[in-house]
């Protein structure tokens, strides 16, 4: 397995190393033309942050385990509250704890579900059918004593005018 992971690792150093073959050809300017055809910089950087990748493998670090430290104020911290109450025999001071919900499921069982599908197959269909229907035949509702589109329709184009007559040479 460690021969593996090396493997991949090496792979992955070198495919680092060799990432500028991807990047698209520019051609060069006036400017440019004095800069190196090979960045020593960039080429060290590049070696330097796969190498540091790679060596994960071979040093063994543990895996970054979660904090099971409680934060001092997140929401799962109780909180007691004192309340000052009247009473029948006088004033007296209660602490209000927090109380936490029960967190155990209360989703219905598969049977159940499965069961009551077909209705609330047929709810979703007349919800999603009457979001279509319901604005259609609100607009024709509105729209059912205006003639404007008959009239549009029913124009007759006007005939294109005559384009003027070209003057040339002999006219």
């Amino acid at each position: 397995m460690k021969q593996f992971t090396a493997l991949v690792a090496a792979l992955v150093a070198a495919a680092c190393v060799f990432s500028d073959a991807y990047t698209p050809n520019v051609k060069p300017t006036a400017r440019a033309a004095a800069k190196p055809a090979f960045d020593v910089k960039h080429a060290a950087a590049t070696a330097f942050t796969a190498a540091t990748l790679a060596s994960n493998v071979f040093l063994g670090a543990p895996p970054a385990q979660a904090n099971d430290a409680v934060a001092p104020f997140s929401s799962s911290v109780f909180v007691a509250e004192k309340v000052t109450r009247e009473g029948l025999y006088g004033d007296y001071t209660v602490d209000l704890v927090q109380e936490v919900d029960d967190a155990k499921s209360t989703f219905k069982g598969a049977k159940e579900t499965k069961s009551k599908k077909g209705k609330y197959t047929a709810l979703l269909a007349i919800l999603v059918v009457g979001s279509f229907i319901i604005p259609m035949a609100q607009y024709f509702w509105y729209v059912k004593d205006d003639d404007s589109s008959d009239k549009f329709f029913n124009q007759v184009p006007e005939p294109e005018p005559e384009p003027p007559k070209k003057k040339g040479w002999f006219n």
